[in-house]
């Protein structure tokens, strides 16, 4: 005990002691009479013989708020036990019966799924659905912490590297087959805004940058740390949101999120937030989860540059608005971004943003939007010339930035650079094969 705790009167210390037995009586209580309620048909009569149970007596004020919970809640919340509790928790009398006589262990169950995923009642249907057993349920989602605090190689979940001052924490295989098969059969059911074109089937960097060709100005922004700064909290809102029961979508949310273990982050004081549970950037879930967390800004984003008379889309954290504005209108329009984007949860990278009119070159994801959405000519140049070096020295010798694949990599180039050009895809082409046959 503290020195300042010595030196508190005895009585005060039996009154702060008492405060708390009483706090921890109510959350009890209310715990109880949740599971209660929730085991019978959702009926006055039922609802207080249940209530009684729980007490071994009857409490007057157990008729008062059974009535108040019926009006809150017209249909029994099975799937929200926890919020029940609370609910419950703020009606209970300061003065409780200091037993409770019967604890009820009630399964959720899934009220009303939104979208065409999985139903998931309680922990052993997920369990089962991702073939796993309670344990290594319970060890995947890291329920004590194990990943956070060890600094054993094979407890952890994540293998770290560190690109910059950019933390790409890749899962090990068993959890990323579990990530996998959530963002194929769960996650990918659930409809993104039409304005996200990052990860998502159908849409790519092209469609992203397709609306703001040929426009009179362009403006690009860049969301600080995307991944990393959506924390657990709102992932758990996601899975609510789609109708999953409280415990599996704190399941869910846990298996998708991590906590980076300190030794990871010493000597970067500027990443201690990764200690709190986030999105990983390198989680196959990551992105769908990242998308769907930023609906809302999304949704807000887009009124605002309709308000202007101008165009939103985002690709992943770049952000791009383009339109006939004025210089005092850009102005404008960046603010209401930064505040908006701030009051979502997300942080603008100043250093980041670019206005653009028409006599500048308007980029987007790396392609020029001033006409049609285009790899500039100096990529094209620079992809030539890497061609060229490839074909006259040999793969290894032009591999100057050591991707594992090289041959690889030339081929998504090529890809990149040609779209939409076939004279141009043409002639890279016939250098790529040049390239890859010179031994």
């Amino acid at each position: 005990m503290s020195t300042a705790a010595h030196r508190r009167p005895a009585s005060a210390l039996r009154a702060s002691l008492g405060r708390h037995d009483r706090a921890t009586s109510g959350r009890a209580a209310a715990h109880a009479l949740a599971l209660a309620f929730l085991a019978v048909p959702w009926e006055r009569p039922a609802l207080l013989e249940a209530g009684f149970e729980v007490f071994g007596r009857r409490p007057r004020w157990m008729g008062p708020l059974v009535t108040r919970m019926l009006r809150a809640y017209r249909d029994q919340p099975a799937d929200r036990p926890r919020e029940l509790a609370g609910f419950l928790g703020a009606l209970l009398p300061a003065r409780l019966p200091q037993r409770i006589v019967v604890r009820r262990a009630v399964p959720t169950r899934t009220v009303r799924m939104r979208w065409d995923a999985p139903r998931l009642d309680d922990l052993a249907a997920l369990a089962e659905f991702l073939e796993v057993d309670g344990d290594r349920l319970d060890w995947f989602a890291d329920r004590r912490e194990i990943n956070r605090k060890t600094s054993v190689e094979p407890l952890r979940h994540y293998r770290y590297t560190w690109i910059g001052a950019r933390l790409i924490e890749a899962p090990k295989p068993r959890l990323r087959a579990l990530q996998r098969r959530l963002l194929d059969e769960v996650l990918g059911r659930v409809p993104v805004h039409p304005a996200a074109h990052g990860f998502v089937p159908g849409r790519s960097v092209h469609t992203f940058a397709a609306p703001h060709a040929a426009r009179p100005l362009v403006v690009r922004l860049d969301l600080a740390a995307f991944f990393t700064s959506i924390a657990i909290s709102r992932v758990y809102g996601v899975f609510r949101t789609m109708g999953y029961p409280e415990p599996v979508a704190h399941t869910l949310a846990a298996l998708c999120t991590t906590s980076t273990p300190a030794p990871v982050l010493r000597g970067r004081p500027g990443a201690f937030a990764l200690r709190a549970p986030h999105l990983p950037q390198g989680a196959p879930s990551s992105p769908a989860l990242a998308n769907l967390c930023a609906f809302r800004l999304d949704r807000r984003l887009d009124g605002v540059a309709a308000r202007f008379g101008a165009v939103y889309t985002r690709y992943a954290d770049d952000l791009a608005f383009s339109g006939a504005l004025g210089p005092a209108e850009a102005r404008r329009l960046i603010g209401l971004v930064e505040r908006i984007a701030a009051g979502e949860g997300f942080r603008v990278n100043p250093v980041k943003t670019r206005v653009r009119g028409r006599a500048d070159q308007q980029r987007l994801a790396g392609l020029v939007v001033n006409e049609r959405p285009a790899p500039s000519r100096a990529d094209y140049d620079r992809l030539r010339a890497v061609l060229h070096a490839a074909a006259r020295d040999g793969l290894a010798a032009a591999n100057r930035e050591s991707h594992p694949d090289f041959a690889a990599h030339l081929a998504g180039r090529v890809e990149w650079i040609a779209r939409g050009r076939p004279a141009r895809a043409a002639k890279l082409r016939e250098m790529y094969t040049a390239a890859v046959a010179t031994p």
